[in-house]
């Protein structure tokens, strides 16, 4: 337990080499500003590096840890400090780990492509990686409970066990590989690629093979690496994780354990935030040319307070034709696609802007603040206000409803 008066001493072990780990470490800031100081330890780092040599006999009071490598565990295990895991923990690891929820991010990437009107996916990781074969399996899932087909890219296996720079490292190695797998599925196509890396790879296979993106393969990544996204081509569509979110919770959970307080060793799971979408992802590939102009439609104005009846009017059609023949190609009503579009924009304003709650229904195109109250509980559970507070709690480790 950290002495009176005087601040903590934390490492951070947390990987500053890719966009996520640089996210956790913006939330560990931001919380720290908001409740006080810490001494800090820490350096720059990769994934899978080795510990640092000033961890053997370090003292201090709490880690933070991301860091994916046996012989660090091992050390942080000696130290017999309080320890928050940002990784999948080992089974005999007696540690609380907060992680992002792959299956929420298989399945935000699946509706992603599936409102595009993709009938065929395909999934893209690195064999092996425990978080591309959790969101691999999440993927394939999501599209056979919907009554479609996924195909997988399979290279040739590696021993199972290694780190998973091995695994990454291999799977750049697979370039030829990669693009006689595309060429050979069966288009248009939407395809998950496991993170930003491995869908550059994918967007240059595709180039390669002459295939077009995003009219024969609609590409989506995870990780919203930015810089990455914006110089692949075409610019890469990816999911966003909620690493700060992540880095948040990890400081709060880590200081209330440095306080003294008994944290259950359980798995917390962090929702993505939803997809940047970019030019890879920019198409509708529905042959009915109707139903594509009614989605679009939808899409570009959810927000600006049009109904179903605009819809109609902007497309030309019965509301019963349209229902019918949008529902057999997109599996659900123009109506669904209309409110998930506005809730999915609110939750994004409950977590990221201090916005009063009237103020997000009006940007919505809601002329009432009670009926988005209504609606929004309806399909979350949770009201708005609700919402909003459960996205900034520190120590919520379940994941939020809807």
């Amino acid at each position: 337990m950290v002495g009176r008066g005087a601040p903590p001493k934390v490492a951070l072990l947390i990987e500053s080499s890719r966009a996520y780990g640089r996210g956790i470490l913006g939330g560990i800031a931001k919380y720290i500003r908001q409740h006080g100081h810490w001494v800090i330890f820490m350096q720059e780092q990769s994934l899978c590096d080795e510990p640092p040599p000033w961890l053997a006999g370090w003292q201090g009071d709490g880690i933070i840890s991301r860091i994916d490598n046996p012989a660090l565990a091992a050390c942080i295990a000696r130290l017999r400090v309080p320890t928050v895991y940002l990784r999948n923990v080992s089974p005999g690891l007696k540690v609380p780990s907060i992680v992002t929820d792959n299956d929420a991010i298989s399945r935000v990437a699946f509706e992603h492509l599936r409102e595009r009107g993709f009938r065929r996916f395909a999934y893209c990781g690195y064999n092996g990686a425990d978080y591309s074969d959790e969101r691999r399996d999440a993927f394939a899932s999501f599209v056979s409970k919907a009554g479609l087909r996924c195909d997988v890219f399979h290279p040739a296996q590696l021993p199972e066990q290694l780190s998973t720079a091995v695994y990454e490292e291999q799977g750049l190695r697979d370039g030829d590989q990669v693009a006689r797998w595309i060429q050979a599925l069966p288009k248009p196509v939407g395809l998950m690629a496991c993170n930003d890396m491995r869908g550059r790879q994918v967007l240059d296979a595709c180039r390669a093979i002459g295939a077009t993106v995003p009219e024969e393969v609609a590409v989506v990544g995870v990780d919203n690496e930015e810089v990455l996204c914006e110089l692949s081509n075409p610019p890469l569509s990816s999911v966003i994780p909620n690493t700060e979110r992540v880095g948040y919770n990890a400081a709060a959970t880590l200081a209330a354990m440095m306080a003294g307080t008994r944290t259950r060793p359980r798995r917390a799971l962090v929702e993505p935030l939803g997809v940047q979408t970019r030019r890879s992802t920019d198409v509708l590939a529905i042959e009915d040319r109707q139903v594509a102009a009614a989605a679009r439609f939808i899409r570009e104005h959810a927000c600006d307070g049009i109904h179903i009846g605009d819809v109609l009017r902007a497309v030309g059609m019965s509301r019963s034709t349209l229902e019918r023949r949008y529902h057999k190609l997109l599996g659900h009503s123009p109506k669904h696609d209309l409110l998930r579009f506005r809730l999915d924009r609110a939750k994004q304003l409950l977590a990221e802007t201090d916005f009063p709650v009237a103020r997000v229904a009006e940007k919505l195109g809601f002329e009432h603040t009670e009926y988005l109250n209504v609606i929004f509980k309806k399909k979350t559970g949770l009201t708005p206000a609700r919402f909003r507070a459960y996205s900034r709690v520190a120590d919520r480790s379940d994941r939020l409803p809807g």
